[in-house]
């Protein structure tokens, strides 16, 4: 049986600024931005290539603080491209981080290893790692 992790809920403070960071800035793809009712509102990104969306919204949603999620990953193959793409969309990263040794024989020291980290308007904390290969 497969187990597939498809939806995390990222809690923000105002819909529409969180909706335009993950969308202009990051890139994600709107699945959908829904009014269920006139308190409740639930919009859905994808990141690009992925099985797993986010949710943010109000109503619909758990109640969590906002900037209360930290630890959300994004894998790349090329970490060195992705950290260009994003400080090119205007979003403020950290610089890259090995974290360990790649004691494999990948080709690239920064598989598995590299990393860079940013937070969204609220503060909830995205780490962005790479690997290009899986064994």
């Amino acid at each position: 049986m497969n187990w597939t992790l498809e939806v995390v809920i990222v809690p923000v403070s105002d819909i529409d600024r969180a909706k335009d960071f993950y969308a202009r800035k990051l890139g994600f793809a709107v699945d959908h931005d829904t009014k269920i009712a006139a308190d409740s509102r639930i919009v859905q990104l994808t990141p690009s290539g992925s099985g797993c969306s986010i949710v943010i919204g109000r109503g619909a949603v758990p109640d969590m603080p906002p900037g209360s999620q930290q630890g959300l990953q994004l894998v790349v193959n090329d970490l060195r491209a992705a950290h260009a793409e994003l400080v090119s969309r205007g979003v403020e990263v950290t610089d890259i981080k090995v974290l360990g040794e790649n004691s494999t024989a990948m080709p690239d020291p920064l598989d598995n290893v590299g990393f860079f980290f940013f937070t969204d308007p609220d503060d909830n904390g995205w780490a962005v790692q790479q690997i290009s290969t899986r064994r």
